[in-house]
């Protein structure tokens, strides 16, 4: 169980009052969140500047760690993913600590694969070569990222989206059929600076669309630098509602995209099936 963040905008924004000071902030429900729970084994924070790729990421509570904050301040994108790890698979380190990147991507997932050590020969079977040394640590999560690139990898034609629908379609099935009745959490993001995509399953997920330029209702100041020739628009993607706008749910075992106008583009349910990497 973790909980996550996701954000892409027509300009880069700041985005530390979201992660530090509102009402739910990250850092907040880094120490409790809306069950009591708390997430407490590592941070994570990536951002893009230029198309490039930065993360940030400790092995320890974001609540207590001052480079957390200090991330978060720094953090002026137009493109961000962010992460609170409370550790189910694999021990709390750095290099099991999210985000996890390969190239222009990065990843983080909220939820927990079951019997992942009867899954994981699966998975490493139907990777690239590429992919697969690249793991560098434990977790379930990162193996889900190296799959799905695989797929990408092996099919750099086919959209994105449906990718990730048949790279989780796949892991899912694999998940019911070692044991049907097991709980499964897939909620995950992926974005590559242009890109963001992402899933719910089996673990809450909200968002808001925004649109205009508006005053934080935190800190009472615009967090963007506006050409006033473009309309700015932007989308949030969160485990939990962060802040007081109008957040909605998205539905279970669905997949999204935001697209390049910054609305979100659902696709429902997952369908789950049997799908070779390279169809």
């Amino acid at each position: 169980m973790c909980r996550l963040y996701g954000f892409r905008a027509t300009e880069p924004t700041k985005i530390e009052c979201t992660l530090v000071h509102a009402q739910n902030a990250l850092i907040v429900q880094s120490y409790k969140d809306r069950s009591g729970g708390s997430h407490l084994n590592g941070w994570g924070l990536a951002t893009y500047q230029n198309r490039l790729l930065h993360v940030d990421r400790q092995a320890e509570a974001a609540i207590e760690a001052e480079g957390f904050r200090r991330a978060a301040s720094r953090a002026y994108s137009d493109v961000v993913l962010a992460h609170v790890r409370r550790a189910t698979v694999g021990r709390v380190a750095l290099e099991n600590t999210h985000p996890f990147s390969h190239g222009r991507w990065a990843f983080v997932h909220n939820g927990t694969l079951p019997h992942f050590e009867t899954l994981r020969p699966r998975m490493l079977a139907r990777m690239t070569p590429e992919q697969r040394v690249a793991i560098g640590g434990e977790t379930d999560s990162e193996h889900v990222l190296h799959f799905i690139l695989s797929m990408q990898d092996m099919m750099p034609k086919r959209p994105l989206l449906e990718t990730l629908r048949l790279g989780l379609g796949q892991i899912i099935a694999w998940c019911q059929e070692i044991d049907a009745a097991a709980k499964i959490g897939l909620n995950v993001l992926l974005a590559d600076g242009e890109q963001l995509v992402g899933s719910r399953w089996g673990r809450t997920l909200h968002y808001v669309e925004r649109l205009g330029i508006h005053d934080c209702e935190i800190c009472g100041f615009p967090h963007i630098r506006h050409d006033v020739r473009h309309t700015y628009r932007a989308v949030v993607i969160a485990s939990e509602p962060i802040s007081h706008e109008p957040w909605q749910e998205l539905p279970e075992d669905c997949i999204f995209a935001v697209t390049a106008n910054m609305s979100l583009e659902l696709r429902a349910p997952l369908v789950t099936g049997d799908y070779p990497i390279s169809a």
